[in-house]
């Protein structure tokens, strides 16, 4: 017999957590809340009946009004038992639905008025379908749910009300609060059987996908341990959803260095292709370390960080006299390009060739530029280099390709602007993988090197920054259209009165803090330096002198080891072809007047 309910009477409330009660539906609740307890007892003593409605917010521990759905559902009490840690489990059953009115605070708990909300409907051919049309899709939620018992389709079978059908159907449907609310503040039962097929269709359409995705791990298993099944859902699970845990963290890891790199707009959206290339490859696969090996070049190259020119002239000159003698064209040169930089910043780096014999400083002249300007110096030899790839790198077609060694140099300077060396342009050489003359053409025009584009990278980089300067030994071996790109600065051969300051103040001194040696263990005088520079060197730069000073040097390291550290060797020509031998150049009057 159905219990009658007063819709004039207040009744005790009882605020409920993640769960929503409908008519007919009987259920066990726990209880452990001091107001909820008070409220179970008031009911208790009086007719039973309890109001019980679904806060909004599951972590609200002392609910008010603002924390409850305006809909609840008034329920019998039909079991009460106190357990032993003080909490109550109770058995109710869901009588009616109703608004929510009149909230009255009795202090230990509330009391609300209830307002009817079932709407009756007249039973024709449209609610005949609607049922039927109901209990077909509950039939195939049952078969694809194992968690509903087949015992569920019998009940519901023999249920003619339809507002009772629809309420005792939705009970066995997992979905989440919000929807199983919106179904309990539907008053008219032909709506709430519409919405809850809709619902149920929605569940139905993501056990399929559940269902598929357990098949495709099953194909892939060939281990039925729990752990490994476990393993392997996950990764098909993550594949329905375009990600791949193995590669999770380096995936997030390049997308994140990518926008740190600054690159240009063309080489982030190719970084950003060939990532989400890289997340749906396996892991361990060839072709993924191809990829990644790309992706990692693509980031490393410096593409934004410069360092600052230093635009003070006089420490440029200071700098450059420091580590050379003479070349006073060359050093003159390099500050009117500090100079002219200083008063306009859009100034595109000249091409500078320094041409000469060997042992005249053009290498080292390289180095002491870059110090000059506070600029990051890198050395490229072209010496014997007859293969175009060793400047535009490699196609990533290729086994093993990668960039060429242009874009190697610039990821090693790590900077934009660097000062680049390309010694002995005039010693490259062709064959049938290409002319290299021909690659460096771009590298060296000013007008196109800012969209310098390798083989291997696939991208414009700009190389309008950089300060290259070239070297070569004569001049006449220099291809044509690369002599035209550049400035042609001749360094000719060290005089007499050049190599032997350049002996006494720069190679000497290197030579003796090369050895181990002080200034106080040796005394060289001019006199005994032009001897030797006559008799035992004839070149035109200094490199056979300085091996010559170092043999010296050595020879009085040996004898300061054997003599002590306070032992000075004063060097004179007895002593001198003592250290070095007989002399090995003649040195007369034909010498003396060339």
């Amino acid at each position: 017999m159905k219990r009658v309910i007063d819709y004039n009477k207040k009744y005790p409330l009882l605020p409920l957590r993640d769960v929503v009660v409908y008519p007919h539906m009987v259920i066990p609740l726990f209880v452990g809340r001091e107001k909820s307890i008070s409220a179970l007892d008031a009911a208790m003593k009086g007719d039973r009946l309890i109001v019980l409605v679904t806060q909004t917010d599951a972590q609200v521990t002392v609910p008010a009004k603002g924390d409850l759905y305006e809909v609840g559902t008034v329920s019998e009490i039909l079991q009460l038992l106190k357990l032993p840690d003080g909490t109550i489990k109770v058995l109710v059953e869901g009588l009616s639905r109703g608004y929510l009115a009149d909230f009255e605070d009795k202090g230990d708990y509330f009391e609300v008025g209830v307002k009817d909300m079932e709407r009756p409907i007249d039973a024709d051919k449209e609610t005949a379908a609607l049922k039927r049309a109901l209990l077909e899709t509950f039939e195939k939620y049952i078969k694809l749910n194992k968690k509903v018992p087949q015992e569920a389709l019998t009940t519901v079978n023999g249920i003619e009300d339809l507002s009772h059908l629809a309420d005792v159907v939705a009970s066995y449907i997992n979905m989440r609060l919000d929807l199983k609310q919106s179904l309990l503040e539907l008053g008219k039962a032909d709506e709430r059987i519409e919405k809850l097929i809709e619902l149920i269709n929605g569940e139905i359409d993501i056990m399929y996908i559940e269902k598929k995705i357990q098949g495709k791990v099953r194909k892939q298993m060939e281990k039925t341990q729990k752990e490994y099944y476990l393993n392997e859902q996950m990764k098909v699970i993550k594949k329905e959803l375009g990600q791949n845990d193995e590669t999770a963290d380096e995936i997030e890891e390049f997308t994140k260095s990518i926008e740190e790199a600054r690159m240009s707009k063309e080489a982030k959206v190719k970084a950003i292709k060939e990532v989400k290339r890289l997340e749906k490859m396996p892991p361990l696969s060839a072709e993924s370390a191809v990829v990644r090996t790309y992706i990692e070049w693509l980031r490393d190259v410096p593409w934004h960080k410069k360092t600052v020119d230093n635009r003070d002239i006089d420490h440029a000159m200071d700098v450059l006299n420091e580590d050379h003698y003479g070349l006073d064209e060359v050093k003159e040169r390099r500050i009117e390009f500090i100079a002219v930089r200083h008063l306009s910043k859009k100034l595109k780096g000249p091409i500078l060739c320094f041409v000469g014999p060997p042992g005249v400083g053009k290498t080292s002249l390289g180095r002491s530029v870059a110090r000059a300007l506070g600029r990051k110096f890198v050395r490229m030899s072209l010496g014997g280099v007859r293969d175009e790839a060793e400047i535009r790198g490699h196609r990533r077609t290729y086994v093993g390709a990668l960039p060429g060694r242009i874009i190697q140099m610039m990821k090693k300077a790590g900077t934009v602007n660097p000062v680049f060396l390309l010694d002995e342009i005039d010693k490259m050489s062709m064959d049938f993988r290409g002319d290299p003359s021909s690659a460096l053409l771009e590298v060296l025009d000013p007008e196109q090197n800012n969209t310098f584009v390798d083989h291997y990278m696939e991208v414009s980089y700009d190389l309008s920054d950089v300060l290259f300067i070239t070297t070569a030994n004569v001049q006449h071996r220099i291809p044509l259209p690369l002599m035209d790109r550049m400035e042609i600065i001749e360094i000719t051969s060290y005089t007499e009165p050049e190599k032997l300051n350049i002996a006494l103040k720069f190679l000497l001194p290197k030579q003796i803090i090369e050895n181990g040696l002080h200034p106080e263990n040796i005394e060289y005088s001019e006199d005994v330096m032009l001897f030797t520079i006559r008799h035992y060197t004839r070149e035109s730069g200094v490199r056979s002198l300085e091996r010559v000073l170092a043999k010296v040097c050595r020879k009085v390291a040996r004898d300061v080891v054997r003599f002590g550290k306070e032992y000075r060797k004063v060097l004179d020509e007895a002593s001198i072809v003592m250290y070095l031998g007989a002399k090995k150049f003649k040195y007369g009057k034909k010498e003396l007047k060339n």
